[in-house]
């Protein structure tokens, strides 16, 4: 069986200092950091990827995780990104695997959280790296 691995972008990286890193730390292993080929949004104080087939587009800044119990972090990372049958259709966002480019040079398929609604009028994260971007 292949591992899980979980790409992340924003409030669940380790810089985002936020309680829902913590769960992540306690059920998944950081693997290293990770780009995803795709554009960032600022959704509101959390961001949104979309991917991007553009290769001249920057892509996201992340992190990979391998997860250690998938079957009981990733039902709690849906709740907390709004992903499933009990949120709103269309879901904000949905769980997708995706090829991301690890920084050893790596490429791995892992979950990644993508944003799901229209992307008009939200402001683009330039650096495509949302630790870095003023809220």
């Amino acid at each position: 069986m292949i591992p899980d691995t979980i790409f992340v972008y924003g409030t669940l990286r380790r810089d985002a200092n936020s309680d829902m890193h913590q769960l992540l730390a306690k059920y998944a292993e950081f693997v290293d950091d990770a780009t995803y080929q795709g554009k960032l949004y600022k959704v509101d104080y959390y961001p949104g990827a979309v991917p991007s087939d553009n290769p001249n587009d920057v892509v996201v800044q992340g992190e990979v995780y391998l997860l250690h119990q998938a079957e009981v972090a990733l039902p709690l990372l849906d709740q907390y990104e709004e992903f499933g049958p009990e949120f709103p259709d269309p879901n904000e966002f949905i769980r997708k695997k995706q090829s991301v480019l690890l920084k050893n040079g790596r490429t791995v398929t892992a979950w990644v959280y993508i944003y799901n609604h229209p992307t008009e009028g939200l402001e683009l994260i330039e650096s495509a790296n949302f630790i870095q971007q003023p809220l």
